[in-house]
């Protein structure tokens, strides 16, 4: 379905809201209630308003229509929910870029989301975004690029409050695009990923039942705006009339004095800077104690308070960017300290299905597909592979899953890392569960490498319980009894410890290592 603009009064009337709507409803909520504050920045929704209707006019004259883009090259900022707030009444959309990229990869962005208006920042980033601005086409290094952190008469400061505030923005259709999200090149190329209104709005809805989001909510916006994981909840805690605390980056000190500062309560951080903050702030100078979190780590837990919402005992779920973040949560159905297993949101219907789209039956090993009003708008400019992921009136994920006894669904693992060993799908997980169940054995990742008979054979990476000493045949055999012959490593390698990304283990850093690869559908 192409949008169109809501300019009949009797269609809007029971019309789902766009992003624009919200604001002005807030305004009339929340009117004096703080809804920003970044460094020395703070404005009430009242003046949220105020500066959108002005950047709204900033854009509009830049060019900026329905369905234009806005590329926001810069780290956390209140002036990327502004753009985001502004875009959305003139139904355009933003795409907030991952700054940490190298020049090549913000070059493809920039060519390829094709930005009307490029929103920048100087400070820590300014000379790779000049390497990106020299190295492009004469027609994108000429749009407009507008500083959003500098006191210049063209930059964004003085540009907003030289405006006008807009007049005349007719009601947008809340299936237009807000937000693009560039997401990994699973198929050799990044892909931006179109989130509408209704997704991020309904999608708020689910969120802010799960974290017990409300307007007393003060979330600090640390994580990166471009990963779905903070931006899910920086909508709820706007709808919501709550407060939106921003810092450019993750840095301990920093987090510390802002939480402290601003009685933050919630937060998307994680262990590896948790660890960091808890060493920073062990003296406790700073006062941590509004900050709600789940995480059970070890003089954490003394700065902070437990999180008693259903997101603070089982968190997360199944989910992608494309379905905005997760469509099963581990609060509908998981067990505590299992982020893999979740129950399908009320407002998506998911099934496990086939290579010929055809439902598995429970607790058989297929791809996850999903639909309803958290499921994205497919890919900005990719028509011939929206069409693939598409098919049949249901999101293909690229993800195998399974569906348990108890209605549950577990996330297995990418698709395009089941291995294929001649007619043969063999999924990683089930090796790698069948290794680890030995006495020996601490944990194990199953990786596919190419072979010339078979396409591709197995292989497993093992670290072994302390003391223990099992050995490659031994562990062959464990694996020959309890599962499929077919499935059993061909070779093991043996290692201290599994590389990790956080929590998940690193398949590709084993792949790079070890020689994995030519997995189906992998380019």
């Amino acid at each position: 379905m192409t949008p169109v603009e809501l300019s009949d009064p009797v269609a809007r009337v029971n019309a789902p809201l766009g992003i624009g709507d919200v604001l002005a409803q807030n305004t009339r909520s929340y009117g004096a209630a703080t809804a920003v504050v970044c460094r020395e920045h703070r404005a009430t929704y009242e003046d949220l308003a105020a500066r959108v209707a002005r950047l709204t006019s900033v854009f509009r004259a830049a060019g900026v229509d329905a369905g234009a883009r806005v590329l926001w090259l810069g780290q956390n900022c209140h002036r990327f929910l502004e753009a985001l707030l502004a875009a959305g009444q003139l139904g355009a959309m933003v795409c907030p870029a991952n700054w940490r990229s190298s020049a090549a990869e913000l070059g493809f962005v920039l060519e390829d989301l094709d930005p009307v208006v490029v929103l920048w920042q100087e400070e820590e980033i300014g000379a790779l975004v000049a390497e990106v601005r020299a190295n492009a086409s004469p027609e994108h290094a000429g749009r407009t690029w507008i500083r959003h952190d500098g006191d210049g008469a063209d930059d964004y400061e003085a540009r907003v409050a030289a405006a006008s505030p807009v007049a005349g923005v007719s009601a947008v259709d809340p299936e237009r695009p807000l937000a693009v999200l560039y997401t990994a090149a699973f198929d050799g190329r990044p892909n931006g990923s179109l989130l509408t209104h209704t997704n991020l709005l309904t999608q708020g809805l689910m969120v802010a039942m799960m974290q017990a989001i409300d307007r007393d909510t003060v979330y600090l916006n640390c994580g990166p705006l471009f990963h779905i994981a903070t931006l899910f909840v920086t909508i709820p805690t706007f709808q919501f009339g709550g407060t939106n605390v921003f810092v450019r980056r993750m840095e301990a000190e920093e987090l510390c004095r802002v939480i402290a500062a601003e009685r933050c309560t919630r937060a998307f951080i994680l262990p590896p800077t948790i660890n960091e903050i808890v060493s920073v702030n062990a003296d406790g100078r700073h006062d941590l104690s509004s900050m709600q979190s789940g995480f059970d780590i070890e003089g954490w837990n003394d700065m902070v308070a437990p999180d008693t919402a259903i997101w603070g005992t089982r968190p997360a779920g199944y989910g992608q960017t494309e379905v905005l973040g997760l469509v099963t949560f581990a609060g509908l159905g998981g067990t505590p300290g299992d982020f893999t297993t979740g129950r399908a949101s009320p407002l998506t219907s998911v099934r496990i299905v086939d290579d010929e789209d055809r439902e598995v039956a429970v607790g058989a090993v297929g791809e996850i597909v999903a639909r309803g009003v958290t499921v994205g708008a497919g890919y900005w400019n990719r028509p011939e592979l929206n069409e693939r992921r598409r098919r049949n009136g249901w999101w293909h994920t690229n993800d195998l899953g399974r569906r348990n006894a108890d209605g549950t669904v577990t996330f297995v693992g990418p698709k395009l890392r089941m291995i294929k060993s001649a007619a043969e799908n063999i999924y990683p997980v089930e090796v790698e569960a069948c290794l680890e169940s030995h006495a020996g054995v601490r944990e194990a990742a199953v990786i596919g490498v190419p072979d010339e008979r078979w396409g591709q054979s197995v292989k497993a990476i093992v670290a072994v319980q302390p003391g223990a000493n099992p050995t490659e045949d031994e562990l062959i055999a464990h694996c020959r009894i309890n599962i499929g012959s077919y499935k059993k490593p061909r070779t093991i390698e043996f290692v201290d410890a599994l590389p990790r990304r956080g929590g998940p283990k690193d398949y590709d850093a084993l792949d790079a290592r070890f020689g994995g690869g030519g997995y189906p559908g992998s380019v």
